[in-house]
């Protein structure tokens, strides 16, 4: 007999959920192949999501008082619908929660909070070989973008482009 799992309940982050979301993260960017790029620390991610001029926001997933998931986003804006949009950075949960509708219900909560704030669009990125994800965000209604490319400059490129 399968095991019955109670609900995962979302609830906007707090500071004290710090380490888990930089855990969350930390198991991502392995997921992801790119742990060699994390930097982030919980004192580092606090400013930005609970200082005095916060950048971004954050939902987690949490069961029985556990943190399995986080959803970190921000607000963009179009200028061709002159609107602002909900920018989802990251999203990710525990494997052993996933096919459990939790990744359904955080991408869900932020289309609702994107619609309740009155924005115009709901955009995120994903990797072009994580094929279930592709599968599940189409799934979800998503229309994918593939004649679109991210430019990123960051390190030392960043402090020669400003220059």
């Amino acid at each position: 007999m399968a095991e019955a799992r109670l609900p995962a309940t979302l609830r906007a982050a707090e500071a004290r959920d710090l380490d888990a979301i930089v855990g969350l993260i930390r198991e991502l960017a392995e997921f992801e192949k790119l742990a060699h790029l994390v930097e982030v620390t919980a004192n580092s991610l606090h400013p930005h999501l609970f200082g005095t001029r916060p950048v971004a926001e954050a939902v987690v997933a949490e069961r029985e008082g556990k943190v399995i998931g986080f959803a970190l986003f921000f607000t963009n804006f179009s200028t061709f619908l002159g609107k602002p949009g909900l920018y989802l950075e990251d999203l990710y949960v525990q494997p052993a929660e996933r096919s459990r509708g939790v990744g359904q219900a955080l991408l869900t909560h932020l289309a609702e909070l994107a619609n309740a704030r009155g924005y115009g669009r709901f955009e995120w990125s994903v990797l072009d070989w994580n094929v279930n994800a592709i599968r599940f965000y189409e799934r979800m209604g998503a229309t994918l973008l593939p004649e679109w490319r991210i430019c990123r400059v960051t390190g030392d490129a960043l402090r020669n482009f400003g220059r």
